[in-house]
């Protein structure tokens, strides 16, 4: 693409170099025109004096002529080639923007989707884990003992389950009962959450089907690490449709895994440059980029009219490629959007 940039920049440098040296040389022979005109009448007036002066202006005259001629074909041919040549050359270029941009959304919808696909079987374990004897037993119980066997299920469970942080069993009233990293994090028993989001969300969750997922944020109680947040109720008994007596949140690990979607993108390496690949939140809001930079405080200014997916040329010449999550399975997605943003000019500039 930087090469075709190049040679429709210097056909159109040509065209405007072959303007203005023809203007150039149009100018001279009006000139020159003119000079033997005036050498004609000056001939006349000197009668014989001047004859030969009069076959020199005459041939002057001529030689003008020529060069009219030829100045004539200058424009009507190399003037016109040249013209051509810069049209051809842009319609290439944004044929091939087009397939760039196409290619780019696509690529977009595959990052968004591989997050869809990660994330819905985050949705699925905290739904299934609820269900554990000991996770209802410590939330129905709420008592040391059932406490601390929750706390070791939950370590277990995190022993397999890598790509999270932590799981808290809290109880009705919003406190929680055990974590199952307390040698990495403290023990948590006894934190009062009853007055966030997630926590209330999942408390007025309709069965045990039934679950909420948390926009990407910071944990104050994990290191300030970055989390997206996954809570359904604890109902009795284990059942979908038991009482709830407490809330299991599951805290998935989002930045590496965010950062592994973002950086393998499968660009060339000449593509990479210039490019950012990006994820944002429902408020465009970015939660990963492949350069790190305006994580969680960068809100991108996407223009995608409400189209599932597509691409543009913003004010500043940049690409803009994005699709919005498609869900996958029962998990709807939350309004997320992957985005690749290439700048030619940045790419050329390497």
């Amino acid at each position: 693409m930087a090469s075709a940039d190049r040679i429709v920049e210097l056909s159109h440098h040509v065209g405007r170099v072959a303007d203005r040296k023809i203007s150039g040389i149009a100018e001279i022979n009006r000139e020159t025109k003119f000079l033997a005109l005036n050498a004609l009448i000056e001939a006349a007036r000197a009668g014989d004096a001047g004859r030969g002066f009069s076959v020199v202006a005459s041939q002057v005259k001529q030689v003008s002529e020529r060069i009219s001629a030829i100045t004539g074909e200058l424009t009507s041919e190399l003037a016109g080639s040249i013209a051509e040549l810069t049209q051809l050359g842009d319609a290439m270029i944004r044929q091939m923007r087009d397939h760039q941009g196409q290619r780019f959304a696509d690529m977009a919808l595959n990052m968004i989707e591989l997050i869809d696909r990660n994330l819905y079987e985050r949705s699925c374990d905290v739904r299934w884990w609820a269900t554990d004897a000991a996770i209802v037993a410590a939330a129905a119980q709420a008592d040391t003992a059932a406490s601390a066997w929750a706390s070791k299920r939950l370590g277990v469970i995190l022993d397999s389950y890598t790509v999270y942080l932590d799981l808290w069993v809290i109880d009705a009233h919003g406190r929680v009962l055990a974590n199952g990293r307390p040698g990495t994090y403290g023990s948590l028993a006894g934190r009062m959450v009853s007055g966030v989001d997630w926590f209330r969300r999942a408390m007025g969750t309709a069965s045990g089907q039934d679950y909420i997922a948390h926009d990407v944020a910071v944990s104050r109680f994990l290191n300030q690490s970055e989390v997206a947040t996954y809570a359904t109720a604890i109902r009795a008994d284990g059942k979908a449709d038991g009482e709830p007596v407490g809330v299991l949140a599951i805290f998935f690990d989002w930045a590496p895994q965010a950062a592994a979607v973002v950086k393998n993108v499968r660009l060339s390496q000449e593509e990479w440059r210039g490019t950012r690949c990006l994820l944002l939140d429902s408020g465009r809001r970015v939660i990963a980029a492949s350069d790190g930079a305006g994580v969680l405080d960068e809100v991108f200014p996407l223009q995608d009219g409400n189209a599932p997916s597509g691409f543009y040329t913003d004010n500043a010449g940049r690409l803009v490629a994005f699709a919005r999550t498609p869900g996958y399975e029962t998990y709807p997605g939350m309004g997320w959007c992957g985005v690749i943003v290439h700048d030619p000019r940045q790419a050329a500039r390497h």
